[in-house]
């Protein structure tokens, strides 16, 4: 399952929203996440849903791709959905079977958390998976550049994010050969007590962070090689260019949250 996990990954296209301004994106996702927080009824819910799976048709990324590469995710999902269902205890009464009793408000505060989950995971996923890790920290740089002015270190912040994102997938590739490499010597990491399982997991987690450790390393050798200083005095070779549908994107946005506020207004 780790090595089709696809959050952190980029995957080259030419779809409207590979050609997206990286600033644009950037954007339309911080304030989306904002954005998801107005929705408080079933329309509203209804409207993020179907909005998120537009983006990912116009995207032309695969719905099958995307959810099996998600499924780690996805289990959380369906484990936040389970607990509302168990603990929430308003409303009308659905089922009461032995021990078991959910309501008519767990099960509907259940499902609507679950979809902001999900559009949250979606969007920030097509984000990572439409954009390559350099045209992040170039987009990021260039939103943070007003920040400058109070000595924050603007270069360093969306360089250091950008590793973290670029390094997302490696991780997750050492961790299933680890894995893999674990279970072949006979290791068991299924069975057993939970104190069992967690002496299992050391024996992976060891190695693992040595080879982390390792990679940053190689990594911050190489940038010192190539004369690495920081963000002062360096020029660009990819300059960033505002376009006329990246404004249509905000645009977008801003109806998508005149929609929300209206269904809002009618719960």
């Amino acid at each position: 399952m780790l090595e089709k996990m696809i959050f952190g990954r980029y995957v080259p296209g030419n779809s409207f929203v590979h050609r997206l301004d990286p600033r644009s994106k950037l954007l339309f996702v911080f304030l989306f996440i904002i954005a998801v927080f107005l929705a408080d009824n079933t329309a509203t819910y209804a409207l993020l849903l179907v909005f998120t799976l537009l983006v990912i048709f116009i995207a032309r990324i695969r719905l099958y791709f995307l959810f099996n590469g998600l499924k780690p995710i996805l289990f959380l999902i369906i484990f936040t959905l389970l607990m509302h269902f168990i603990f929430t205890k308003e409303g009308a009464l659905l089922i009461d079977w032995k021990f078991l009793k959910i309501y008519e408000e767990g099960v509907r505060q259940g499902i609507y958390i679950s979809i902001r989950f999900l559009v949250l995971v979606l969007m920030t996923t097509i984000l990572t998976l439409t954009t390559s890790p350099i045209s992040i920290t170039d987009g990021m740089e260039t939103l943070l550049n007003p920040l400058k002015r109070i000595k924050l270190p603007v270069h360093e912040l969306a360089l250091m994010m950008s590793i973290s994102l670029r390094f997302i997938p490696t991780l997750m590739d050492e961790t299933d050969k680890i894995l893999k490499a674990q279970l072949a010597r006979g290791s068991d990491l299924t069975s057993g007590t939970v104190k069992e399982r967690i002496r299992a997991v050391v024996p992976l987690l060891v190695p693992l962070f040595v080879s982390a450790f390792k990679r940053a390393e190689d990594l911050a050798i190489a940038m010192e090689v190539r004369g690495y200083r920081g963000g002062e005095g360096r020029t660009r070779y990819r300059q960033l260019d505002w376009q006329l549908r990246d404004t249509l994107v905000i645009i977008l946005f801003l109806l998508l949250v005149a929609a929300l506020i209206w269904l809002r207004g009618g719960n």
